[in-house]
């Protein structure tokens, strides 16, 4: 499964994040290193369901109101500190949880109401910007510090064995979670020969591999307490940041699981459909006016921006029927699968299972009734049915 990872100083609410996209039971307090362990939890990204667009009559049975949520794994990491790649705080053993991450979504303070270690300091009192490039930093270290340990042993083997570089580097990084393909990318914005490389070199290759291994996202977390100008600084970042209140999240979906509201993720309002008290309807009528200010909480919007904008994944139905769009139960759409853009009808029938994509004949995209070969490119909403010997 597609593991997103969540990262950031202490106490900047990644854990509230983590429950609000899970409804995970997960420690929360106000003081560094509630989270003690990584924690590991289902979330979704939501998608717009092929049945809208299908004239399936009564819809799919698999969507809620025409909205299809597709699971992904989030990684909730401990506090890093500054300076955790050399030990301090949790230290390496919590970047290490970072390993199986495509993606990270950084947890940011926006109300500066801690400091770079994530200890109380009252809102307005740090600039959440001190801690924008931060994570960058130590993730980048931790890889150089992977790579540092064994780089001569490494070049020794690369100038005497005629060893490819890319092949001894991503032997040395696969357990990291780096892919030889961030390795080929990292080395072809290098000038120079890997052999000849300074330590400062060596520096400059860690950032690039954690730019194509661990691409990020800004959560600016706590935006229902953040002075508005921190929020237009952190917006005017060249970089992806969404304004988020995982707090307000919680609370929209635990009161739309008593059946207070009815309310999904992601959604820029709710609807109230139960009894309320005065202090329900109070807190509900501050939350409806973060969600018409900033158009939703924002949790929901930073796992679907992390899946499709930072990995560029799309959404694909595997059917076995491709008039009834079925299974061979009859269920209608049964299966939604995130592919990497630019994925083959091939590379889909092996993900359904390797026999299908060993025995592979040809697919069939099921809104057009086309035959497809084994190279078309899969486009995000498609349906496809794949004809195999087997």
């Amino acid at each position: 499964m597609l593991s997103i990872g969540l990262a950031g100083k202490p106490n900047a609410g990644k854990s509230t994040f983590f429950k609000a996209a899970t409804l995970a039971d997960v420690e929360i307090a106000n003081y560094p290193f509630t989270t003690i362990d990584a924690n590991h939890g289902i979330s979704y990204v939501r998608v717009r369901c092929p049945c809208l667009d299908l004239g399936i009559k009564g819809g799919c049975g698999r969507c809620i109101n025409g909205s299809r949520f597709v699971p992904v794994e989030l990684i909730d990491v401990a506090g890093l500190v500054p300076d955790a790649h050399l030990g301090r705080g949790l230290g390496n053993e919590f970047l290490d949880s970072l390993r199986l991450a495509e993606a990270v979504i950084h947890v940011l303070d926006a109300s500066g109401s801690t400091d770079a270690e994530g200890n109380p300091v009252g809102v307005g009192n740090y600039d959440p910007l001190r801690d924008v490039e931060f994570l960058k930093h130590e993730i980048s270290m931790w890889l150089f510090g992977i790579l540092e340990r064994n780089w001569a042993k490494l070049m020794r083997q690369y100038t005497s064995e005629k060893a490819k570089p890319e092949q001894i580097i991503y032997e040395q990084l696969g357990g990291a979670g780096v892919a030889d393909k961030d390795v080929r990318w990292a080395l072809s914005r290098m000038d120079s020969d890997p052999a000849s490389w300074s330590r400062d070199d060596l520096r400059r290759f860690a950032e690039l591999l954690r730019q194509s291994s661990k691409p990020m996202i800004i959560a600016a977390n706590k935006i229902d307490l953040a002075p508005r100008e921190n929020i237009r600084r952190l917006m005017e970042l060249d970089e992806i940041v969404v304004p988020v209140s995982g707090a307000a999240e919680i609370a929209l979906r635990m009161a739309d699981k008593a059946g207070v509201i009815r309310y999904l993720p992601g959604d820029p309002d709710f609807e109230i459909v139960g009894e309320l008290n005065r202090a329900q309807k109070a807190g509900l009528d501050k939350i409806r006016a973060l969600l018409r200010e900033y158009g939703s909480t924002g949790v929901q919007e930073c796992i679907n921006r992390a899946v499709f904008d930072l990995l560029d994944y799309i959404t694909v139905y595997p059917v076995e029927d491709e008039n009834k769009f079925t299974d061979r139960d009859g269920v209608v759409l049964p299966d939604a699968f995130l592919m990497k853009r630019g994925s083959t009808a091939r590379d889909l029938a092996y993900r359904v299972h390797t026999e299908l994509g060993e025995s592979f004949l040809f697919a069939i995209d099921a809104r057009r009734k086309l035959r497809v070969g084994e190279k078309y490119e899969l486009k995000d909403g498609d349906v496809i049915k794949i004809v195999a010997t087997k």
